[in-house]
C-alpha cells in the first residue's frame, strides 16, 4: 500500500506525463506495493485535479470487457475511468497526433441513462431499463504509462481514457439485439478490425451493470444523464500521423476521425 504522499506524487507524474506527451515509469515498478486502492485513489487525484481546472465529468469508460482487449492488454479483469467534457471530439474531426503519448482506437457502444444505476444487483435488464438510448462511438486511447503495465498501472492512468466520438444513430436500448450489433473499422481504405458487441461479457449492457455494481459495494449510484461506454468488443489499434478512422457500425451508421 502506498502513502499519501506516494499517491500525489504518483498523480502529479501521471499529470505531467499528459501534459509533456511523455510516457512515465510505471507506477508498478516505481511502487511495487501498489493494490487497486492505490490505483483508483490515484485516479481520482488526477481527475479532481482536472476539475478543479474547468473541467466536468460526464460519465465513465468501462475498459477490458472482452476477450480480444484482456488478450491485447494481458491483463484479465475489467477496469473503469472518468470520462470529461473535455475528453469529446465531434465526428469527421481531426485532432493532432502529437497530442497524445501513444495513440490508439477502439469501438463501441456508448449508453445513456435516462435513470440513475445503483448496485448491488444491477444485471442486463436494469441497465437495459435504465437507458434512453445507445449509439455507437471511438473511444480515444492513450497510455501515459510505458509497457508493459499492470492492471495497477492502466487503472491508475484512468483506465488509458484520452477523447470519445459519439456519431451515427442513436437507438433505444430494446429497439435492436444489441448483442449482434457489429462494427467494422477503417485505417484509411484499409479494414482493420472487426467485432461484435456481444464479445463485451456476452453482451454490452453487462459491462454497464458490472461498473454498477462494482460502484454501488462503496454505496456511489451512477446518476442518470451519464454516458457509459461499455467496452471495446475490437483491439486497440496503433494510430499513424495521417491516418484516417473511419467505423462502420451498419444500420447504426458511422462516424469517423483523422490524425494530422
Amino acid at each position: 500500500m502506498m502513502s499519501k504522499a506516494d499517491r500525489q506524487k504518483a498523480a502529479r507524474d501521471l499529470l505531467a506525463a499528459e501534459q509533456n506527451r511523455k510516457q512515465m515509469v510505471q507506477l508498478s515498478k516505481a511502487w511495487p506495493d501498489i493494490n487497486f486502492g492505490d490505483a483508483y485513489a490515484i485516479q481520482d487525484l488526477v481527475i479532481k485535479d482536472k476539475v478543479a481546472k474547468g473541467a466536468k465529468i460526464i460519465g465513465y469508460k468501462i475498459g477490458l470487457t472482452s476477450k480480444a482487449m484482456q488478450a491485447a492488454s494481458q491483463i484479465n479483469e475489467p477496469d473503469y475511468g472518468h470520462l470529461l467534457d473535455t475528453m469529446m471530439v465531434a465526428d469527421g474531426a481531426t485532432v493532432q497526433h502529437a497530442d497524445y503519448c501513444a495513440p490508439r482506437l477502439e469501438i463501441e457502444l456508448v449508453f445513456v441513462l435516462n435513470k440513475p444505476l445503483k448496485g448491488p444487483g444491477i444485471g442486463m435488464m436494469e441497465v437495459m431499463r435504465a437507458t434512453e438510448y445507445v449509439v455507437p462511438s471511438m473511444e480515444l486511447v492513450d497510455a501515459r504509462v510505458q509497457n508493459p503495465r499492470k492492471i495497477f498501472d492502466t487503472v491508475a492512468d484512468n483506465a488509458a481514457a484520452a477523447g470519445l466520438v459519439i456519431g451515427g444513430r442513436p437507438i433505444r436500448p430494446f429497439d435492436l439485439d444489441l448483442r449482434w450489433c457489429g462494427g467494422v473499422l477503417y485505417r484509411n481504405a484499409d479494414i482493420e478490425e472487426t467485432g461484435l458487441a456481444l464479445g463485451v461479457m456476452g453482451h454490452p449492457a453487462l459491462g454497464i451493470a458490472w461498473l454498477a455494481n462494482r460502484f454501488g459495494r462503496h454505496g456511489i449510484e451512477i446518476p442518470a444523464g451519464q454516458l457509459l461506454l461499455s467496452g471495446s468488443f475490437i483491439r486497440a489499434i496503433w494510430i499513424n500521423e495521417g491516418d484516417t478512422l473511419h467505423a462502420d457500425f451498419g444500420p447504426l451508421g458511422s462516424l469517423a476521425v483523422q490524425y494530422i
